[in-house]
């Protein structure tokens, strides 16, 4: 009997975990590696609540990504769970892609990184984001104090917005995988439901068009996801809970403008993510405390 290796010769694949501190840049990052998106983006921080799987082909390798939340001192019991997440997934990976931000710096945030990557015994390979928003000649003694922190197998500096050096990592990490066959068939860009991706748009825009304090208070579920028998056409009706009245109000706005707008980009999204056209309608709901309750967690998928 031929065995499976003998038929992908020299093919590696393995799983990669992108971690790091909150809103460095590791959502934009895999979908940029992607070449599509399937992970959502914004500039507040803690915008990825659950790991999600992107998966790149190559000729002779097959990379599954797993985007992590962002790994902090947590304190909510939300937020402890979203970090545990993270954390959780370093154990099962083949490789660890740390990314840092090179226009900040946070030692505690580092030294926390720093103590959860000495738990692991697994190659790490760190990439420092957003070069293309700093002085060069600062960029040597960030590698320096990093080298220093860890034993990185690599260090890459890196723009995951504009694209720079992503060649050179990709190929980098795809020599530290193991050798073996694909897991996923060609034609999957990631292992999570279309109805999941969905609701993560959905949540993307609340992001997006909300201030500081509605984001981190809002989940989402798809009550119902139903497609045409023709294809012609996707029907989503979803739900957006948060945990005051007084939220709810801000997220409707005047005569049901936020909303609406809302909607719109996140229907034009789910749309390039599908192929086809799709219906969406949003409600928006109270449920109290839900970031507090554990009940109401396990309920939202966390």
């Amino acid at each position: 009997m031929t065995d499976i290796n003998d038929r992908f010769p020299g093919f590696r694949s393995g799983f990669v975990a992108i971690a790091g501190a909150p809103n460095v840049g590791k959502s934009t990052l895999l979908n940029r590696m992607l070449g599509t998106k399937i992970s959502i983006t914004s500039k507040k921080p803690q915008t990825t609540r659950n790991r999600i799987a992107g998966i790149l082909h190559r000729p002779c390798s097959q990379l599954v990504f797993i985007d992590t939340p962002g790994v902090h001192r947590a304190k909510s019991p939300l937020n402890i769970r979203i970090v545990d997440v993270a954390l959780s997934v370093l154990k099962d990976v083949d490789l660890i892609l740390i990314l840092v931000d090179a226009t900040t710096s946070n030692p505690a945030q580092e030294q926390f990184l720093i103590k959860n990557l000495k738990k692991q015994k697994k190659k790490v390979v760190l990439a420092i984001n957003k070069i293309d928003l700093i002085d060069k000649k600062k960029l040597l003694s960030i590698i320096d104090r990093w080298a220093n922190a860890y034993p990185f197998k690599c260090i890459l500096p890196v723009s995951a917005k504009f694209g720079h050096e992503i060649e050179p990592l990709i190929a980098t990490m795809e020599n530290f995988l193991p050798n073996g066959p694909p897991f996923f068939p060609e034609d999957a860009i990631t292992d999570m439901p279309e109805r999941f991706i969905a609701s993560e748009m959905i949540r993307e825009k609340v992001f997006r068009f909300t201030g500081q304090e509605i984001p981190y208070s809002i989940a989402v579920s798809i009550d119902s996801f139903s497609e045409k028998k023709d294809g012609s056409l996707v029907k989503i009706y979803a739900n957006i809970y948060v945990e005051r009245d007084s939220q709810k109000g801000i997220i409707i706005g005047k005569n049901g403008s936020k909303l609406k707008k809302i909607g719109e980009e996140a229907r034009k999204q789910i749309e390039r993510l599908l192929g086809t056209n799709v219906y969406l309608k949003l409600f928006v709901r109270v449920q109290k405390n839900w970031t507090r309750d554990t009940k109401a967690l396990r309920k939202f998928g966390y």
